[in-house]
């Protein structure tokens, strides 16, 4: 009897390790994630496998990785606070935790009056510099259900993805002087109050009436390379994400990427000459 309950603990053991080492999706929150501010406005669902960050007057919340990464392409479902969300800043990124020196890669989704459209805001900042935002409208209402959104980093390129749909490229041009996020960074996600300039230049302010603003997460499995106290190198061809299919787009992802940029973009600060009279060299193909 013993020796037959030892086996079947020895075979449930294995099934969690061989999940774990496949890079199993569905993990509870807990296992990559911690609460990092807001505790009283978090709530988890469906075992961990789903987690509400909300805001109201008196505080926001996030959460964020345990560990820092170096490279990866970093992942999440988000459904966005509905109803009249002016002034509510909703945000997935990187960001390391350096101070004046900081690099981050952010998406952050903008609220809006209840009927107007989302606006998601895309912004880099390397070694301290940022004001690199671009802005778009979703061609969907992320309001009524969850969506993926995810972040290609690797040495070569930074690539946002809207449902697998490239939503802005930033190429390494370091060559030619252009600050490269390329410090570790750990995964973040917060809700905050953003109307002194979210919702049109800060115009539109917050309507607490209708709070508390919540936002829902899922996936909480991390594809990444992690950074420990071994001297790791995530710019390995090792990771799938570093080989060379991922330096850049394929034709079929740049056709689709334009087409978006076409149709959705607002904003881009390559083009706002009352920011930039020569635009940065970023800009240039």
């Amino acid at each position: 009897m013993r020796s037959s309950l030892h086996l079947v603990c020895l075979f449930a053991f294995l099934l969690v390790l061989g999940a774990f080492a496949s890079g199993a999706k569905d993990l509870p929150f807990n296992v990559n994630y911690h609460i990092l501010f807001g505790n009283e406005h978090v709530v988890s669902f469906n075992r961990g496998r789903e987690l509400q960050i909300s805001m109201d007057k008196t505080s926001g919340s996030g959460f964020g990785s345990k560990a820092n990464y170096g490279s990866g392409f970093f992942h999440m479902r988000i459904k966005l606070p509905d109803r009249d969300s002016a002034g509510v800043v909703t945000a997935f990124y990187l960001r390391s935790n350096t101070n004046n020196d900081h690099d981050e890669v952010d998406f952050e989704f903008l609220g809006n009056r209840e009927g107007k459209p989302y606006t998601l805001q895309t912004n880099i900042f390397a070694n301290g510099q940022g004001n690199r935002e671009q802005r778009m409208h979703l061609w969907f209402d992320p309001t009524a259900d969850f969506h993926n959104y995810k972040i290609l980093w690797n040495q070569h390129q930074i690539v946002f993805f809207v449902d697998n749909i490239p939503f802005r490229v930033f190429k390494n041009k370091a060559n030619i002087g252009v600050n490269y996020p390329s410090k570790p960074m750990q995964i973040l996600a917060t809700i905050w109050d953003g109307d002194n300039w979210a919702t049109d230049g800060g115009l539109t302010k917050t309507n607490w009436s209708f709070a508390p603003f919540k936002a829902h997460f899922q996936d909480f499995d991390i594809i990444g390379c992690p950074i420990s106290s071994i001297n790791t190198n995530c710019n390995s061809p090792n990771f799938w994400w570093n080989q060379k299919k991922y330096w850049k787009l394929s034709s079929k992802q740049r056709k689709k990427y334009e087409e978006v940029k076409a149709k959705y973009m607002t904003y881009d600060y390559c083009v706002d000459k009352s920011r930039f009279s020569t635009p940065p060299p970023e800009c240039f193909s």
